[in-house]
């Protein structure tokens, strides 16, 4: 199964190395309470999809997407939960979906230092995955470090925003409990979760009903040995979508 393939890559890829956002010389983690506080809630697929449908709804996914182009900054952690999840009913969604450009950034953001022509190669290849894949939230740190790098402040800023806000929709989705999984719509997201809390994962597991369970390296003063997520909604369309792989 695909899914399965692209987990395993993921793991090695993540597994026993310091993670992207866990490189504190070179970039900062989101700054959690510029999220602001937020309460944990269910994500229920069938209202989110009833309400992005209704062109008077509030949460109609095209003010959705016109609101994120135009980086407006009042949307309710509400309205980026819609946002985040409702782009499972999109024609466009694909839960393994990968910019052809997202390895060109990694190679070059991983050279260090970077000279000038470096920095414009990882803003221009970065720019191109994040308008092939708008949730790619490695491709979304790579363009922050760049940006700020660039000294271009106020559209990092914006990138920085746009982050904070999706982290804080997954997160609001649960406690990354076995009771309470945080929901997410593509597997990288688990890992950039992951590391965005500090941990480092170490191996994976599928567990019945949809739901992955990420063990992590152990961390002083931290009890966690491991977090899980609800992978139920992206395995539903990946089985419409791609029912022979």
């Amino acid at each position: 199964m695909k899914y399965i393939r692209y987990i395993l890559t993921l793991v090695i890829a993540f597994a026993f190395t310091v993670p992207v956002w866990a490189q504190q010389e070179r970039q900062e983690m989101p700054d959690r309470n510029a999220m602001g506080k937020f309460a944990i809630k269910k994500v229920d697929f069938d209202h989110i999809h009833e309400v992005i449908s209704n062109p008077k709804n509030t949460y109609y996914y095209p003010k959705l997407m016109k609101a994120y182009n135009s980086s407006d900054t009042t949307l309710s952690i509400e309205a980026w939960r819609n946002f985040y999840y409702g782009y499972t009913f999109q024609e466009d969604y694909n839960p393994f979906r990968e910019s052809v450009y997202s390895n060109v950034v990694e190679q070059l953001y991983y050279k260090q230092p970077h000279s000038r022509a470096e920095c414009d190669s990882i803003e221009k290849y970065a720019d191109k995955s994040l308008n092939d894949n708008m949730f790619d939230l490695n491709q979304m740190n790579f363009f922050i470090y760049v940006l700020k790098e660039k000294k271009k402040h106020a559209r990092a800023a914006v990138w920085q925003y746009r982050l904070d806000r999706l982290i804080a929709a997954i997160m609001s989705s649960g406690r990354g409990t076995k009771e309470e999984p945080w929901v997410v719509i593509a597997p990288e997201h688990e890992y950039n979760i992951i590391n965005f809390l500090g941990f480092v994962a170490t191996d994976h597991e599928t567990l019945e009903g949809g739901i992955d369970y990420i063990k992590v390296q152990p961390v002083a003063g931290k009890s966690a040995e491991g977090f899980y997520f609800d992978i139920s909604r992206m395995m539903q369309i990946a089985d419409l979508k791609f029912p022979d792989i």
